[in-house]
């Protein structure tokens, strides 16, 4: 799973994971921008090893959407990587370093307990 994985970075991760044959849950907080992101991983035959799913990092709701259909598809997560910039204001510092430790948690606990 990639957070952020619409533009820069988290995109070009996707992209690099993905054709090594990896199936990457590519991520972005903006639907419209995810599904974007998909249909240039698409066009470039990666279609087969990328889903998309909205993820904002630091809304809980979007969190546990996301933890339930990890769930329900994969049973686990192997890979985690963050790309995502939560902190887009200061104010939201401390929420969004917490929020991260949570999705840290949820994501380290069902993977261990898929085992």
């Amino acid at each position: 799973m990639v957070t952020g994985g619409n533009k820069g970075i988290g995109f070009e991760i996707c992209k690099q994971l993905a054709s090594q044959g990896i199936l990457v849950v590519l991520t972005a907080r903006d639907v419209k921008k995810g599904n974007e992101a998909f249909e240039k991983l698409k066009d470039s035959g990666l279609s087969e090893n990328v889903v998309f799913h909205q993820l904002d990092v630091v809304e809980p709701a979007s969190i546990a959407s996301l933890v339930d259909f990890i769930e329900s598809h994969f049973g686990k997560l192997d890979i985690l990587v963050t790309s995502a910039d939560p902190f887009l204001n200061f104010s939201s510092l401390l929420r969004g370093f917490l929020t991260i430790l949570y999705v840290i948690f949820i994501l380290v606990y069902f993977s261990v307990s898929a085992k």
